[in-house]
């Protein structure tokens, strides 16, 4: 079961890596006709990252909003081992208790 919970986190972690280079550079192209995400919706993402911190990343794990957490620190420049070590944590807790619950039925 350990083997299982250490391969999740650590594809779902890079996952979230590669969310955050996304996010690095994402605002680059923001000006062209295809960028699927309106500036003003941009703006809102980044002040809602402001406003409640870093401490927002150890909820990447949450479906729906734990892929745009990711992408915004990218966005906000967050730095990278204070992003690693959130995500790691939040995802890894994730998958130990699904791991608990599985093993508990």
């Amino acid at each position: 079961m350990a083997t299982l919970v250490l391969v999740a986190t650590f594809g779902n972690v890079l996952g979230a890596c590669i969310n955050w280079v996304l996010g690095r550079y994402i605002l680059y192209f923001g000006d062209k006709p295809w960028f699927p995400v309106k500036q003003e919706a941009l703006m809102r993402a980044t002040e809602k990252f402001q406003r409640y911190g870093v401490w927002t990343l150890l909820l990447a794990w949450v479906p729906i909003v734990g892929d745009p957490l990711t992408i915004i620190a990218g966005i906000m420049r967050t730095n990278f081992v204070l992003f690693l070590i959130l995500v790691t944590i939040g995802k890894t807790g994730r998958y130990i208790a699904i791991a608990l619950a599985v093993s508990a039925v």
